[in-house]
């Protein structure tokens, strides 16, 4: 008994329950699908997880590492192989799903991530971040060598926030349920119809406007299908 008490007589294993819970391999590339599956079927740029990505390519390492330890002709090895492969496509599409909108709303992904407060989870990544800044400058610089610099002088500069068009936050899109929410303001689809509040019970899939579960989402109360 000796053994599990520190010094002054306190129980050490009680410093394993202030720890932060660690993600069993499963669990990690469970989080990464619904990253993946939320970022393409949102029609606007969610919160980058760049730890879960961080995680993940630490995993696929490990993963590498074993496979090289594994006896040619292994039954096991195909197997791993393929998992490999299918984690390493869930990630490069969720890592080009940003990347494509992070180029369609350019203007309005660094504005948002300007406004935004502090200590609110940052939009882009560091790496994004730079990407984005730079396809600015760059579209910026190439539409006035191309186009701009041959207008007339009132009409040599452009509003990017104006030129390119925002998400469609009015889109729809199917979900399902993780978490049961009660009282979800439904908005009128036509002038005919008046608002209405529904309950979305747990595992309940649903087609609805995004900008209204768009909370839901980023909380992780609700999952894109």
């Amino acid at each position: 008994m000796s053994d599990a008490l520190s010094e002054d007589g306190s129980d050490i294993n009680q410093d394993d329950s202030r720890e932060e819970d660690v993600m069993t391999p499963v669990e990690l590339i469970a989080k990464l699908e619904e990253a993946w599956l939320n970022e393409k079927f949102s029609p606007e740029l969610l919160e980058n997880k760049s730890e879960v990505v961080e995680c993940v390519m630490e995993q696929l390492t490990h993963m590498e590492a074993n496979l090289q330890r594994v006896k040619k002709g292994d039954a096991k090895a195909s197997i791993h192989r393929m998992e490999i492969d299918r984690i390493r496509f869930v990630l490069s599409s969720y890592l080009r799903s940003r990347l494509q909108k992070i180029e369609k709303f350019f203007p309005h992904v660094l504005e948002k991530e300007k406004s935004r407060r502090e200590g609110d989870t940052s939009l882009l990544s560091p790496e994004e971040f730079a990407f984005a800044k730079e396809y600015y400058t760059n579209t910026e610089s190439y539409l006035k060598a191309v186009a701009l610099k041959r207008m007339p002088p009132n009409l040599q500069t452009v509003d990017m926030l104006k030129a390119v068009p925002e998400p469609c936050l009015d889109s729809f899109v199917f979900l399902r349920v993780k978490e049961r929410q009660e009282n979800i303001l439904v908005e009128p689809e036509t002038d005919d119809q008046r608002e209405y509040v529904v309950d979305l019970d747990e595992d309940s899939q649903h087609l609805m406007r995004y900008r209204t579960i768009a909370p839901f989402v980023s909380s992780g109360a609700v999952q894109l299908i």
